[in-house]
């Protein structure tokens, strides 16, 4: 799922492309991506788009008379900056918005259709669709952590929990941790002052270093892939990879269809922490470290 730095991406190409453009109109392959009936699709076409801006993990398109075009991309939904009335591509297309310059196509590769478009009319309505988390990158050290201990959650759930926290989600979530070198199942109201210190500063470095390096690495360029895997990464996706820090194997902790990335040496003292996978296939005969683990591998 596209996270802050992601969809700061998108924002960064859009503004260049759509702000001050008029919309001509929006055309759908797919119904059931439209999730709202009134203001009707008809009422967007010919106004002209006044900014764009995000809203968790939102897109945010607003326009003339106070009204709101809101794209929820979910998973697998992604953008594309194509040329104008091009045609939507049959398997993956949801739909188009359409410009004199171009078409902003929306996509999404996968069987299970999750992403949205929303329109509305006036800010109450747009707040509807906030999940009500903070801004990671534009609270002080005193907001951070009071929203972080409010409720006690591990720290990997409080930081991608979409009500405390705005746009973090499973990838970053993990490089904020390994960066500010914390188990992901340490429970928020158990972290010391200084960890959560640590955990402050490591939140602020780590989405504005990647908000800054993705708008550097496309420049000009609309980004034709976004992904939650990026080579530049420490621990996300990185599973038996070595930690740039330490060179020992990145860990993993799996739960349905999410997997988190941690680095047993710098974040949890070179504890393992119960990973559903492998325990399952070790029967209950869970390794305490990574000898122990690389024991068993051997073995």
């Amino acid at each position: 799922m596209p996270e802050l730095p992601d969809v700061e991406l998108y924002l960064h190409a859009l503004r260049s492309r759509v702000v001050g453009k008029v919309l001509r109109g929006i055309r759908l392959a797919s119904p059931f991506v439209l999730r709202s009936v009134d203001p009707p699709i008809d009422a967007v076409a010919g106004k002209r788009v006044l900014d764009v801006r995000r809203l968790g993990k939102r897109v945010v398109l607003a326009l003339e008379d106070d009204l709101y075009i809101v794209l929820h991309l979910m998973i697998a939904g992604r953008l594309r900056w194509k040329s104008p009335g091009h045609e939507i591509p049959g398997r993956i297309g949801l739909g188009a918005f359409d410009f004199q310059d171009g078409t902003l196509m929306l996509t999404e590769a996968s069987k299970k259709k999750r992403a949205a478009l929303h329109l509305c009319r006036g800010q109450n309505a747009l707040r509807e669709h906030d999940p009500g988390g903070i801004e990671p990158l534009a609270i002080d050290y005193a907001a951070f952590r009071d929203a972080l201990v409010e409720r006690n959650h591990t720290v990997k759930r409080a930081l991608t929990d979409p009500r405390i926290f705005s746009g973090i989600g499973n990838a970053y979530s993990d490089e904020i941790l390994h960066r500010a070198k914390l188990s992901p199942l340490i429970w928020t109201r158990r972290l010391t002052e200084e960890q959560l210190r640590r955990l402050h500063q490591a939140t602020g470095e780590v989405l504005s270093e990647w908000v800054t390096r993705l708008i550097e690495q496309h420049a000009d360029s609309f980004p034709e892939k976004v992904t939650a895997f990026r080579p530049e990464m420490a621990a996300h996706g990185k599973y038996g990879e070595p930690c740039p820090v330490c060179g020992d194997p990145i860990q993993r902790i799996v739960f349905a269809d999410r997997e988190t990335n941690y680095c047993a040496t710098c974040q949890t003292g070179g504890k393992l922490l119960a990973d559903r996978a492998l325990s399952k296939l070790l029967k209950g005969d869970w390794p305490r470290s990574l000898e122990e683990l690389e024991s068993l591998r051997r073995g």
